[in-house]
């Protein structure tokens, strides 16, 4: 049942204590008003002096004594299962400070453009769920210069992607990771691959998914026809969305540019009945170097911070595999 606004924090108002509300629950449990005193670390004196107020700011007696201590009346036994309920919920939410405090539980939001999405941030996902099941992740794939302008409003803790001018470079922290090589993308039945020998050249005839004028990738794929002497597609269809994207070539004949990791993830056979493939082009196509990017003045909350640290690992592997 609501509580009229007018209502609400009465006892509070009336000045009611903590160590009063500790002292109730210590006599339901006892029964002796000196025993209370002693669980609550005062004298016995000071504890009939706080009963008795309690008593005033309540309106009603809480207690009544017998020979053998003091009997809770009904108020009282109301008083004290609340009084206990509110002690035990302190100490859950100071256990679950702690645990904030030393980076075990908390909410963490991680940014990344699509490649390193499934490379980096889906592995780390699955570590810190093993070794960090209270921590909360929350995941955001989107292109850099969201995901930018989101970590400067304090949106994402961190994101893997790049900075592309949109915001002011030295708000940021760059620990760069790797180059992002694209490749081809197109449905599984496609004539081009029921070609011997496909090239880029073949490919341009088709109708095109890229992403809206400016993005990244799409002048990184521009930029590298022109310079192999190459025309730009002519029929393309503009989206941002990595799922409308699949979606399009797994149901068209169109062609698509995609990060080679992405590729691979959505194009393995056994992998919701994927309907796309990479085609067989030869494609030296590399998109700038990624990186970590944080806010430069702003340290990491503690279970950031270790995520941060999940993610720097699975780095460092993926280097060394990179380089086996």
């Amino acid at each position: 049942m609501p509580i009229p606004q007018t209502d609400r924090d009465q006892l509070a108002r009336r000045g009611l204590k903590l160590t009063q509300l500790r002292l109730l629950a210590a006599l339901a449990e006892t029964g002796q008003v000196g025993s209370a005193a002693a669980q609550v670390a005062i004298t016995q004196p000071a504890a009939s002096r706080l009963l008795a107020d309690l008593e005033r700011i309540v309106g009603t007696p809480l207690y009544t004594r017998h020979a053998r201590g003091v009997l809770l009346t009904t108020a009282g036994e109301a008083l004290a299962r609340q009084a206990e309920r509110m002690l035990r919920q302190l100490d859950v939410t100071n256990a679950e400070i702690a645990q904030m405090d030393r980076g075990v539980r908390g909410r963490v939001s991680i940014g990344s453009v699509t490649g390193p999405a499934l490379d980096l941030v889906l592995p780390v996902l699955r570590q810190t769920r093993l070794l960090h099941p209270e921590i909360e992740l929350a995941i955001l794939v989107e292109t850099s210069d969201v995901l930018a302008e989101k970590l400067i409003a304090g949106e994402l803790d961190f994101y893997l992607g790049r900075h592309v001018g949109n915001v002011d470079g030295r708000a940021l922290s760059l620990d760069p990771v790797a180059p992002e090589p694209l490749t081809l993308i197109a449905r599984r039945d496609h004539p081009l691959t029921r070609m011997t020998d496909p090239q880029l050249t073949d490919c341009l005839d088709y109708d095109w998914v890229l992403q809206p004028p400016g993005g990244l990738m799409r002048r990184t794929f521009e930029l590298y026809l022109l310079e192999q002497g190459y025309p730009l597609p002519q029929r393309v269809v503009d989206t941002s969305s990595m799922m409308m994207t699949l979606a399009i070539v797994g149901e068209t004949d169109s062609i698509a540019p995609f990060a080679r990791s992405a590729a691979n993830f959505f194009g393995a056979e056994q992998r919701l009945g994927s309907s796309i493939t990479s085609l067989p082009i030869r494609l030296d196509v590399l998109v700038s170097t990624y990186s970590v990017v944080t806010r430069r003045h702003d340290p990491l909350p503690p279970a950031s911070a270790r995520v941060h640290a999940i993610l720097q690992d699975r780095i460092t592997q993926s280097r060394a595999e990179s380089n086996a």
